[in-house]
């Protein structure tokens, strides 16, 4: 497991997202629920490339691989979070335009609170998205061994 192709995927998947969701603020349409689950699109392409890369270089193993995409996925899930903080505490730390147009439903949390959900969230999303990509590669790899 290359540790620095985990960092460089990760900040892939943050300035992926982090262009993506500025971009849907300044056009007005952060409120859309939809356009912001196409974030996916970029945790995608970012754990796929690690665990595309790592199978290209002989890492074969399952959990070591399946590991190498999640730690990708957290490396730009956090990275994310602080520039979501910075981003916020720069805005007045005012936090009722993002809050009430999530799926927490009601209340009125903290910065900090907020992210532990959003931390919640991307942590479930990298796992999922991790083991999509591994069945993906598994089933991939086995059929071009069964060729060779």
């Amino acid at each position: 497991m290359k540790f620095s192709r985990i960092l460089i995927n990760g900040l892939i998947i943050f300035i992926g997202i982090g262009l993506y969701f500025l971009l849907i603020e300044t056009l007005g349409l952060a409120d859309q629920i939809y356009l912001r689950l196409l974030n996916f699109i970029f945790v995608i392409y970012g754990i796929n490339r690690t665990i595309k890369s790592n199978y290209h270089d002989g890492i074969n193993g399952y959990l070591t691989n399946l590991l190498a995409g999640f730690l990708t996925g957290m490396v730009g899930l956090i990275i994310g979070l602080v520039a979501f903080m910075v981003y916020i505490e720069s805005l007045g730390g005012d936090l009722e335009h993002f809050s009430s147009s999530y799926v927490f439903g009601g209340g009125d949390p903290s910065l900090y609170q907020f992210c532990f959900g959003l931390f919640i969230e991307g942590a479930a999303s990298s796992m999922i998205v991790s083991f999509a990509m591994m069945q993906y590669w598994k089933d991939k790899v086995e059929k071009i061994n069964k060729v060779n």
